[in-house]
Parts: C-alpha cells; sequence; structure tokens
C-alpha cells in the first residue's frame, strides 16, 4: 500500500513495492485527474470492476448491458511480441458477467457519446473512421493495441505526481477496495475470474487502511472493556436479569397476583386492633 511513509521513501530513493496499490484517496485522486482523458472509462473499469487489461481492450458494447447494468466478459486482446490475438478469456472461470453500479453505468454512457461524437467528427472530415463495435478505441474506430494501455498509463501518473502503479495493479486495488468497502472474498473472486478463492484470499486483497484501522479499534475496544474490574461480573448479573426479566414476563397476571399459602389477601384482612 503507498502509504505515506512509502511515499516519501520513494520520493527519497526511487525505490518502490514490487506490487503496489494506491489508497482509496489516492485512486479517487487520480480518477479526478483523468476525468477528460479519452480512456477515462477504461481506467474506472479496471480500477473499480477490476478488468484485465486484454478484457478491457477486448470489451465490446454488444457484451454490455447499460439497462441492466452488467458487462460479460467473453474475450481478450493479448499480445505475441507486438502482435495482437483475440481469443476466449484466460480460463473458463475469467469467462464471467459483471455487475456494474449506477455510476459507472453513467461512465460507459459517456463513453459512447463521446464515441459517437468522435465518429461524426471524423465522418464530417472526410477522415476514415471504422465502426468496429468494441468500447475501447484508437481515433479511427480500431480497437486498442493492449501495449499501449500501460505506457498511457505511466505517462498519466507521472502527470498527476502520483507514486506509480502497474496497471495490474489497478486491478489489485479493485479486489482490495470491493473488500474493505464490505465485499466478501466469494464475490471478490467471482468479479476478477479467479478460478481458485486461495488466489483472491492469498494475493489481491491487500487491506486498505480505514478497513485496517477499523478492525484494529474493534479488537482493542473489545479487549479493553473485558478488562475492567467487574466487567464479567456486571455481564452475568445482566443475563440474569434479562433471564428474570424474560420470566417475568411470561408468567401469567393471574399468577403473579396469587397470595403464598397461609396470607390473607390484603382486602380481607382485619383492621381492628387484636
Amino acid at each position: 500500500m503507498w502509504t505515506d511513509a512509502r511515499v516519501a521513501e520513494w520520493k527519497a530513493t526511487g525505490e518502490r513495492p514490487v506490487i503496489a496499490v494506491w489508497t482509496a484517496a489516492q485512486l479517487a485522486a487520480f480518477l479526478d485527474f483523468v476525468r477528460d482523458d479519452t480512456l477515462y472509462a477504461l481506467w474506472w473499469l479496471i480500477a473499480l470492476r477490476g478488468l484485465r487489461r486484454g478484457e478491457a481492450a477486448g470489451l465490446r458494447w454488444a457484451d454490455v448491458d447499460l439497462h441492466e447494468g452488467q458487462l460479460s466478459v467473453v474475450r481478450q486482446r493479448t499480445t505475441a511480441g507486438y502482435d495482437v490475438h483475440e481469443g476466449p478469456p484466460k480460463s473458463a472461470a475469467s469467462r464471467r458477467l459483471v455487475a456494474l453500479d449506477k455510476h459507472t453505468v453513467q461512465v460507459l454512457r459517456q463513453q459512447r457519446q463521446r464515441q459517437q461524437d468522435r465518429r461524426a467528427r471524423r465522418v464530417d472530415a472526410n477522415k476514415v473512421c471504422h465502426d468496429s463495435g468494441y468500447v475501447f478505441t484508437s481515433p479511427d474506430g480500431l480497437p486498442l493495441h493492449p501495449g499501449y494501455l500501460p505506457q498511457r498509463l505511466r505517462l498519466l501518473v507521472d502527470r498527476a505526481g502520483l507514486p506509480p502503479i502497474r496497471l495490474h495493479d489497478l486491478r489489485h486495488g479493485a479486489a482490495s477496495l470491493a473488500h474493505s468497502a464490505g465485499a466478501d472474498i466469494k464475490t471478490v473472486q467471482d468479479q476478477l475470474g479467479h478460478a481458485n478463492i486461495r488466489v483472491t484470499a492469498d494475493i489481491y486483497t491487500t487491506v486498505l487502511p480505514p478497513a485496517a484501522h477499523k478492525a484494529a479499534e474493534i479488537t482493542a475496544s473489545y479487549l479493553i472493556e473485558a478488562g475492567k474490574p467487574g466487567a464479567e461480573i456486571k455481564r452475568q448479573i445482566d443475563r440474569t436479569r434479562d433471564t428474570d426479566d424474560g420470566t417475568a414476563q411470561r408468567r401469567p397476571s393471574h399468577t403473579r397476583n396469587r397470595t403464598s399459602p397461609g396470607q390473607e389477601p390484603e382486602s380481607h384482612r382485619s383492621t381492628h386492633p387484636n
């Protein structure tokens, strides 16, 4: 995690962790910085929904359902040298349905409108413009070369003045972000398309500082409360009181008012002196 201490060390020495994940605040700052970038929707999808580079590059509008709020990962674009190969996802588990929140749906709607506007301008200018059907394209409408994406990300991160991360670190951060926001490991596994849940748990869930601090506070408070003088006795008394109250509430009213054997009811007692 790019904590303040690690950022300071990186600035002083130039050294960085092998895997470096932004904090939620750093990610929000980056997304705000690239809001006008033509690939803003791509950065958003990878950072929040955890798509792989090839999955984002191979995403087509036919695989996106903005009405239902979901997209299907059914292909990817990979490289061998500079050559691009398009085929099925990495594994059977990688072929998946990814849920989209309302904000992500809006981001994709804006991407589609921006793409249509750019195509119209090129047609008006008598420039070549392909209607390839891909969500993310070059200016001429053809799908992006996957190798372009990490290069573009490095440039944007440098301009934003943020600590460096790799494109795959954005996907790593998506898992940590979802887990820290309350998503269980199984949900995160399905979101990322992992075949083995251990991969998700062991590699992709670096707990973000706010969640870790909350867990630490809860644990410490529990221990401190348990160690207070008389805490255990107080709990026993509370449990006994709760049990007694419950018994009293369940006891019929006529049994609660019944006098004990040999005891004369108050209303029938003689008031004259003996």
